[in-house]
């Protein structure tokens, strides 16, 4: 199979623009250092979802500093920022906007009023405090880019991104995102504690000094079109298949891995793969270069697939979650020839005696033992 997809498709135009996205992802993430101090993967996650055109669900307990990267990257960009907390009494219409009785003269008329989500820049915060309802009509607004209200469809502003957040200690109360909603999110990112040093120098700053302003980097037209030449990046055919063996070794019913068919109940779909696609695109863009290689794809393997792959009791049992099964999967999938060498670090504590059996393969059994 011939895709033809080793051929440049960028213009003239096209590599100044990639040129200047290179350029200002250095820019933005010196000013960003400015007001969030580490979380350095987090960050560098956020940034290639956004101009891979997705949305992203963070995973983190409060006071972790996940408004203030929205809010400033909002600002950085030069975009608009909106935030929504979700709570059960929060309805619809409280995102998307309703329909007024509105007078003009002797005349009555309704009129359509928007809501908070006519934006650039959205902060649904605590996602899953809200009835599914509500949640529904914020995943149509992430998939189509439009919401609907009384029948009419209204377009939102682009760029549009949404950065949700989940609180995962806290469940009382909670309406658990589905699968298919989990879904619509391109990457689903883990928010850790800093470090000593990250927090020592993030009280020093945030105790002792008032909030360091950032700098207007770009503007709408500038992103709108480096969003565009993202999607132009090149990515050879080797490169597009190995992104898509990765996903389908995720699927119980076609992969190979023991792991897999045992411990995982439904794997990536294709929407997993144009994540991969998209996200790798995208890093390869923010790095300046005009082709996307399997090392990209590799990169965002984590938060592009541990949340489309569900895993059952037997996982459970052993202690085994959908991010072990990704490591060990970008660990042993086939790459193409040619492609670099890649150590990967594995940690054993905490993995059940079952997936370490599969890992690592049997234990020898010691000279001079009878077999039972």
């Amino acid at each position: 199979m011939d895709l033809d997809l080793d051929k440049p498709a960028l213009t003239g135009e096209d590599y100044r623009t990639l040129k200047e996205l290179g350029e200002a992802h250095r820019a933005i993430r010196a000013e960003l250092s400015k007001r969030i101090i580490g979380q350095d993967e987090v960050v560098e996650q956020v940034l290639t979802a956004f101009f891979a055109g997705g949305h992203v669900l963070l995973l983190g307990v409060p006071g972790l500093g996940k408004t203030l990267l929205i809010r400033s990257l909002a600002e950085i960009l030069g975009l608009r920022f909106n935030r929504i907390q979700f709570t059960p009494d929060l309805m619809p219409s409280d995102i998307t906007g309703s329909d007024v009785l509105a007078s003009e003269g002797s005349e009555r008329s309704f009129k359509f009023l928007g809501g908070p989500i006519f934006t650039n820049f959205i902060l649904a915060d605590e996602i899953n405090r809200t009835p599914p309802k509500t949640q529904a009509a914020m995943l149509e607004a992430m998939e189509e880019n439009c919401v609907t209200v009384a029948g009419h469809s209204y377009p939102l502003p682009r760029p549009f991104f949404v950065m949700a957040t989940q609180n995962p200690i806290e469940q009382e109360g909670t309406y658990l995102l589905p699968a298919a909603a989990l879904d619509r999110f391109l990457f689903t990112v883990v928010v850790d504690y800093p470090t000593q040093a990250d927090e020592l120098a993030m009280l020093f700053h945030t105790t002792s000094k008032f909030e360091l302003p950032v700098a207007r980097l770009l503007d709408e037209e500038r992103v709108r079109r480096m969003l565009e030449v993202v999607r132009r990046i090149n990515m050879r055919d080797q490169t597009l298949k190995y992104a898509v063996d990765l996903v389908r070794a995720t699927r119980p019913s076609e992969s190979r891995d023991l792991m897999v068919k045992d411990m995982v109940e439904c794997g990536g779909s294709p929407r997993a793969t144009q994540a991969l696609i998209l996200g790798a695109k995208a890093r390869a863009a923010l790095e300046g270069r005009d082709e996307a290689t399997p090392r990209d794809v590799r990169s965002i393997a984590m938060p592009a697939l541990h949340h489309r792959v569900l895993t059952n009791f037997h996982a459970d049992a052993d202690n085994v979650n959908s991010r072990d099964i990704v490591r060990k999967l970008v660990k042993e999938v086939p790459r193409p020839a040619g492609d670099e060498p890649h150590v990967e670090k594995v940690v054993r504590d905490g993995l059940g005696r079952k997936f370490m059996r599969w890992l690592f393969g049997e234990p020898q059994q010691a000279a001079g033992t009878a077999a039972s």
